[in-house]
C-alpha cells in the first residue's frame, strides 16, 4: 500500500506581508565520485514510494509493468491512451525503471494547485490596522488599477452586463461582494455542499480575494463617479457579476473530475435566463505530462473558449528564480519554454483584496496576510490571473461581439514589454488597457492544433491526489469512483451536454437548485453560518475582531458546529475507506436539480 499522498490537488498559498517590490506575474490566455555513509534518514527516503507514469514500449507493456513489480513497485492505473500505466515504485528504484529495455519513459506524475503563494514572503507584517491608506500603498487595487489602465475606462467601460465565472472556492458574502446579483451561486461540487451552513460558502478563503479583484465593488458607489477615489473599493471590472462555482473545500482541496465538471457547467449554463458569462477565471493549473492535445482538463478549457468564453488562467508559481527588482517578474512566477510563453503580465505581489474572516487563510496567514478588518494580501499568478480577468470583462463589454481570440489579440498585441525580461518570463509584457481601448479593428485568430481530450483523468490529476480515510483518489474515477471514459466526455462536452440536469458523468453533484439564486433581497433570508444567522447582519462590523462573530468562535480549525478535524466535517463524513458506488456517506449529493 503506498503511503498516504498530500490530501490536496488544487490549493492557494499566496505570500503575505509588505515589501518593497512591485510584482507583476505572468499568466496564460502555465567527475567527483564521492563516497558516503547510508544513514537511516537517507535509506528511509530511498524506500519511500514515488508516483511515476511509465510509457512501455510497443508491444512490451507486460515486460514494463513485470520491470516495476520485480523492483517493489505496483501498478495503480492502466493508460491505454499512451500505452502504458502510472506506478507507485521504491524511490531507490525510479533509475532502474527509466533503464529497462520495455520502457520507453519514465517521469514523475506531477501536481495540480491553485497559483497562490500565501505565508512565503517574510519581510514582514502588513497590518495597517484601521487606517489603511490605499493612496499610499503602492499594492492597493487603486494604485494597481491605474498602473494597468483600468481605472482610466471606468468612464465607459466598467464590466457592466458581463459575468465572470469563477471556478475556485466559493465566495463569501462580505462588504463589497454582497450587493444584489454581485455574486451568483452555480453549483457547490464539494463535500461542503452536504452541509447547509457550508455549501457555496468560502471556507478556504482564496474565491473571495479572486473575486474581489476581479469585480468587487463598496455598495452604493459609482466606478465613474468615483474613477480616482482612493477611498472605496472597486475591482479591475467593477459593474461585472461572478458567477461562483464552488471546487475547493475549506483546505484549499480539489480533484481535476470536479474542474472538469465545474467548466463544463460554465460552458452550459453560460446563457441561461439572467446570465452572460464571457470570462471564466482559473486561478490554479496542473503539471501534467500529457500534452495538451490529449489532456482532459486542456480540452474542457478549449471547450470553454470555443463556446465564445474567454478563459484566463494563471502561469504558475514554479519558476523559482532570483528575487528582482520593481516592476518585474518575481521569483515565483513560471518561465516558458521559448516556444509557449506566457502572454501576459499583471501586478500579482501583495495584492490588496477582500478578506474571508475565520477562513483557513486568514486564521493561518493573518500574521503576515492581514491588512485590516475588511482587506488582505494575496501574491501569486492567482492575482495576476484575477487582474487580467477584469481586463478581459472591460473589453468584451466594449467589444460584445468580438471572440475570444480576438479579445486575447488585443490584450498581447497592446501589451508594454519591460525593458531586459526574457519572452520567457513576461509574454507580450504588462497588460496596458488605455492601449487596448484605442484599438477599434478586431485581430486575427489564432492557430493551434484542437485538443482531443482522450488522455487520462490520472495525467491531467498529477501525482498529488485527494485522500479521504488514508486512500488517495486514483486512476480513471471521479470523486464519486464512478470510472470516467475520456473519449466519452469530450464527445459529450463538445455537444455541450455532459451535464443532464444535476448529473455529470453518472452521479448527481447538485445541492438546491441554482436559478434565481444571488445574495439578494430575502434570498439569504434564513441561511445561516455556523448555527448562527447572519442573514440582515453586515460582515464588516467590529464584531468580527478576534475571530468571533455574535457568539460563534472562528478561531482555530472550528466552524462552531462543523468541525474540521482531520479530513471529516462534522455529520457528514466519508463513509468508510473507498471511493466506489456514487455517494457522500450513504447519501447522493443531489436535492434538487441543477437544470
Amino acid at each position: 500500500m503506498t503511503a498516504p499522498r498530500l490530501r490536496r490537488a488544487v490549493r492557494v498559498v499566496p505570500s503575505m506581508g509588505c515589501c518593497h517590490r512591485r510584482g507583476l506575474t505572468a499568466i496564460i490566455l502555465s567527475g567527483l565520485l564521492v563516497a558516503v555513509g547510508l544513514s537511516a534518514t537517507l535509506g528511509a527516503a530511498l524506500m519511500a514510494p514515488e508516483s511515476l507514469v511509465v510509457m512501455a514500449r510497443a508491444g512490451a507493456e507486460a515486460q514494463a509493468a513485470a520491470a516495476v513489480r520485480d523492483d517493489g513497485g505496483h501498478i495503480t492505473a492502466e493508460l491505454g491512451i499512451i500505452n502504458g500505466f502510472t506506478a507507485s515504485v521504491p524511490t531507490w528504484a525510479v533509475p532502474a525503471i527509466e533503464r529497462d529495455r520495455a520502457v520507453d519513459s519514465a517521469t514523475p506524475n506531477q501536481s495540480m494547485q491553485l497559483m497562490s503563494d500565501y505565508g512565503a514572503d517574510t519581510s514582514g507584517g502588513s497590518n495597517y490596522g484601521g487606517g489603511y491608506n490605499a493612496a499610499s500603498d503602492p499594492y492597493s487595487l487603486f494604485n494597481l488599477e491605474n498602473l494597468i489602465g483600468a481605472r482610466q475606462l471606468w468612464s465607459t467601460d466598467t464590466g457592466a452586463g458581463v459575468d465572470v465565472a469563477l471556478v475556485d472556492s466559493g465566495v463569501a458574502p462580505v462588504e463589497g461582494l454582497n450587493t444584489p446579483g454581485k455574486v451568483i451561486n452555480g453549483p457547490d461540487l464539494t463535500e461542503e455542499s452536504q452541509n447547509p451552513s457550508l455549501a457555496h460558502l468560502d471556507t478556504f478563503g482564496h474565491g473571495t480575494h479572486m473575486a474581489g479583484i476581479i469585480a468587487g465593488q463598496d455598495p452604493g458607489t459609482s466606478a465613474a463617479a468615483e474613477e480616482q477615489n482612493p477611498n472605496v473599493f472597486m475591482g479591475v471590472a467593477p459593474n461585472a457579476s461572478i458567477v461562483s462555482v464552488k471546487v475547493a473545500d475549506a483546505h484549499g482541496d480539489s480533484d481535476v473530475s470536479q474542474v472538469i465538471a465545474g467548466i463544463d457547467w460554465v460552458v452550459q449554463h453560460a446563457h441561461d435566463p439572467g446570465l452572460n458569462i464571457r470570462v471564466l477565471n482559473l486561478s490554479f493549473g496542473t503539471e501534467s505530462n500529457e500534452s495538451y492535445v490529449y489532456d482532459p482538463l486542456s480540452f474542457a478549457v478549449e471547450q470553454a473558449w470555443l463556446s465564445g468564453i474567454v478563459v484566463v488562467v494563471s502561469a504558475g508559481n514554479n519558476h523559482g528564480s532570483t528575487s528582482v527588482s520593481n516592476d518585474t517578474v518575481p521569483s515565483f512566477s513560471s518561465w516558458g519554454d521559448g516556444t509557449r510563453n506566457p502572454d501576459l503580465l499583471a501586478p500579482g505581489v501583495h495584492v490588496q483584496s477582500l478578506r474571508d474572516p475565520g477562513s483557513y487563510i486568514d486564521i493561518t496567514y493573518g500574521s503576515t496576510g492581514l491588512i485590516n478588518q475588511r482587506f488582505f494580501r494575496g501574491s501569486g499568478t492567482s492575482q495576476a490571473a484575477a487582474m487580467i480577468s477584469g481586463s478581459a470583462a472591460l473589453l468584451v463589454q466594449e467589444h460584445p461581439t468580438w471572440t475570444p481570440d480576438q479579445i486575447k489579440d488585443l490584450l498581447v498585441g497592446t501589451a508594454t514589454p519591460l525593458p531586459r525580461t526574457s519572452p520567457r518570463a513576461q509574454g507580450a509584457g504588462l497588460v496596458n488597457l488605455q492601449a487596448a481601448s484605442a484599438v477599434t479593428t478586431p485581430g486575427r485568430p489564432q492557430v493551434y492544433a484542437p485538443s482531443v481530450g482522450t488522455g487520462s483523468l490520472e495525467g491531467a490529476r498529477g501525482g498529488v491526489h485527494l485522500v479521504f480515510n488514508g486512500v488517495p483518489l486514483e486512476g480513471e474515477e471521479d470523486i464519486f469512483g464512478q470510472p470516467v471514459n475520456t473519449t466519452v466526455l469530450a464527445a459529450q462536452e463538445a455537444a455541450d451536454d455532459s451535464w443532464a440536469g444535476g448529473v455529470w458523468n453518472g452521479s448527481s453533484w447538485s445541492g438546491s437548485s441554482w436559478s434565481g439564486s444571488s445574495w439578494s433581497g430575502s434570498s439569504w433570508s434564513g441561511s445561516s453560518w455556523s448555527g448562527s444567522s447572519w442573514s440582515g447582519s453586515s460582515w464588516s462590523s467590529d464584531d468580527w475582531e478576534t475571530g468571533w462573530w455574535n457568539g460563534s468562535s472562528w478561531s482555530g480549525s472550528s466552524w462552531s458546529g462543523s468541525s474540521w478535524s482531520g479530513s471529516s466535517w462534522s455529520g457528514s463524513s466519508w463513509s468508510g475507506s473507498s471511493w466506489s458506488g456514487s455517494s457522500w456517506s450513504n447519501a447522493t449529493w443531489s436535492v434538487d436539480s441543477w437544470s
